[in-house]
């Protein structure tokens, strides 16, 4: 630190997207879809981090630069990665073990590629549905969403007992730096509407959006990134009194802070109208990195003038530039700040392949299943003369893995990148005999007269992100309605998946289907659907959020008065494997052993929370 000059601390401060990286930023990234060539490889993306590398350890300094991506369920960016369920998903298996060995397993892809560095997990805990980032967030429970933290061990390391609260940790090599996002309160906004206002007391931030934050600081997390939202109609961007005061202050956190995209742009009504005023407010509320990512100089420039006339004092780039540097030091990458592709083998293994193909199993939530209890449907026969697998996402890679999956909205088809539908999926789980008929939107003709032993439809909604996301409506996408009415509005029973990344509207169909399961976005793995479909291991999903009736209803989470879900919070039928097989939950029986410290901790995280913010005010 004391070697360094103003401009090499500042530049410390910003991260480029890659192609505006220059050799002074402190840190590259790559946004959505951003690749280094179409489909690229291992090597690919190790050869085009090293140049950036080769830049910054040339320097004056020789100070390495840090890469990050968005892993949000697996090394998401990147062509053959294993794709993991989303959060959602994730939530509804109740499994924290799960959750950590899905972060070693995303830490080893991430790696393979030369990136130590991820903006993961979303620890967001959504209140509405109608939030076009919903798949994002674990549950609408806090407690699930605290439980689901564990996946930041899985990315980092198992802190060591001896550390000091705060202090970020990271094992170097094989493992990444993690980011808990987006703080705070990202979850709760006003109708769902993404990156706008929560409004919420104090007493209801902290019981419900905090908690998570404070788990993941006590997991040894190691950068925290910034809501592009406002709590009470101030800009988390700006909020000093929970950035500087609350995060830094009182759960004394050491790692650094990182803007969203572009995040400190958003503090004026009208984006970068005033960006002085938009980096000192970022910078004093306790912002350490900023998101820049395209115009530096501009940044650069203005941070400096700040410092030279003491509007930013000289200790808040110091407290920054050291918070930054001690993240770099953990990964280990002042003494290898080169990439290698000792990990290359590793991304989209067969042994993670089968772990998402796993966690697809236990995500599956059973809604319905028979029109009565003597007529169950599930598990389906795998020998049949003739099946029929209709609908817009039974064929659909894309569709089924969701938004944040090689682009940053998703995509449709089967080519960019590698998994299995579940189609595909359906086809290699039952007998030799069985035809399987698949027609994506089947006349009710045609389904009438095929004599078919029973009908698998797979529908739900299309790929978004962020704010394409956001919804009023929650409508399964077109032509979904009429492809359930033509297929289970005769004598063919029926099964309906939805693929959702949310509740969407499902009542008006309900009494129409023999079964009905939510599988979430369940990514690249679709034989885990068929596994269970089949029967080769049972349903033992529970819903992580609440099933509203209408929308009309919205926000509605468990608790509230006017409580009246079509499938309330928790629920999710049971069934068992037809061979014996047998998956091991949390959420079933007793608490495994591993787990009771955690449930100890847990309780004596929430009072000292409530004491805490008792003693500064916040009630």
């Amino acid at each position: 630190m004391s070697r360094m000059k103003l401009e090499e601390k500042i530049g410390q401060m910003a991260q480029l997207d890659r192609l505006s990286a220059t050799p002074e930023a402190g840190s590259v990234l790559s946004g959505g879809g951003s690749t280094p060539l179409p489909d690229a490889t291992a090597k690919d993306w190790i050869d085009m981090i090293n140049g950036f590398q080769k830049g910054s350890v040339s320097s004056r300094l020789g100070i390495p630069m840090i890469y990050g991506i968005d892993a949000v369920h697996g090394h998401n960016n990147v062509y053959n990665a294993t794709i993991f369920p989303h959060n959602v998903g994730l939530g509804a298996t109740r499994d924290p073990d799960l959750v950590k060995r899905i972060g070693a397993a995303t830490a080893l892809e991430a790696r393979a590629t030369g990136i130590p560095y991820v903006f993961a997990p979303c620890i967001a805990v959504c209140r509405d549905p109608r939030w076009g980032r919903c798949y994002e967030s674990y549950s609408e429970d806090p407690k699930v969403v605290r439980e689901m933290t564990e996946i930041i061990p899985g990315l980092q390391g198992d802190i060591p007992s001896n550390s000091r609260r705060g202090v970020p940790y990271v094992i170097p090599k094989n493992k990444v730096a993690a980011c808990a996002k987006h703080f705070v309160g990202d979850g709760g906004t006003t109708k769902g509407a993404n990156e706008n206002n929560t409004v919420i007391d104090r007493h209801g931030l902290l019981s419900i959006h905090m908690p998570a934050y404070v788990d993941s600081v006590i997991k040894g997390v190691s950068t925290v990134m910034v809501s592009y939202s406002s709590w009470n109609g101030e800009r988390m961007h700006a909020n000093r009194e929970l950035i500087m005061g609350f995060l830094k202050g009182t759960l004394k956190f050491k790692g650094f802070v990182i803007s969203d995209w572009q995040g400190i742009d958003k503090l004026t009504s009208t984006p970068h109208a005033n960006y002085t005023y938009s980096v000192q407010a970022g910078i004093l509320a306790g912002i350490d990195m900023v998101m820049v990512p395209y115009n530096h100089t501009e940044f650069i420039d203005d941070l400096t003038l700040l410092v030279k006339k003491n509007v930013i004092p000289m200790d808040r780039i110091d407290d920054a530039v050291e918070r930054i540097l001690l993240v770099k030091f953990n990964l280990g990458l002042f003494e290898n700040p080169m990439a290698d592709l000792s990990f290359a083998n590793e991304l989209g293994s067969q042994g993670h392949r089968d772990l998402a193909r796993e966690a697809v199993r236990k995500s599956l939530v059973l809604l319905k299943n028979g029109k009565n209890e003597t007529e169950q449907l599930l598990p389906l026969p795998k020998k049949a003369s003739k099946i029929l697998v209709a609908g817009t996402h039974a064929d659909n890679l894309g569709y089924q893995c969701g938004g944040w999956t090689i682009n940053w909205q998703g995509f449709s088809g089967n080519n960019d990148t590698r998994g299995t539908t579940i189609l595909a999926a359906i086809r290699a789980t039952v007998d030799p005999i069985t035809d399987v008929v698949f027609q994506e939107d089947p006349s009710k003709q045609f389904v009438d007269e095929s004599n078919f032993s029973y009908a698998i439809v797979v529908v739900g909604e299309p790929p978004y992100a962020e704010t394409a996301g956001d919804s009023s409506d929650l409508t399964m996408k077109f032509p979904g309605p009429s492809i359930i009415s033509n297929v289970c509005g005769g004598s063919v029973k029926c099964v309906v998946v939805v693929i959702s990344g949310r509740p969407i509207v499902l009542e008006p169909y309900v009494n129409a289907v023999d079964a009905l399961v939510a599988a979430w976005l369940p990514g690249s793995e679709g034989q885990g659907v068929a596994d269970v479909l089949f029967g080769d291991f049972g349903f033992i999903g529970k819903l992580p959020r609440t099933w509203f009736k209408s929308v009309d209803q919205l926000p509605m989470n468990l608790g509230d008065a006017h409580y009246d879900p079509l499938f309330p919070f928790d629920f999710g039928l049971k069934t068992g494997a037809s061979n014996g097989s047998v998956e091991r939950s949390t959420s079933d029986g007793a608490v495994p052993r591993p787990c009771v410290l955690a449930l100890l901790v847990s309780a004596v995280v929430c009072f000292w929370v409530s004491n805490v913010a008792s003693s500064l005010g916040f009630r």
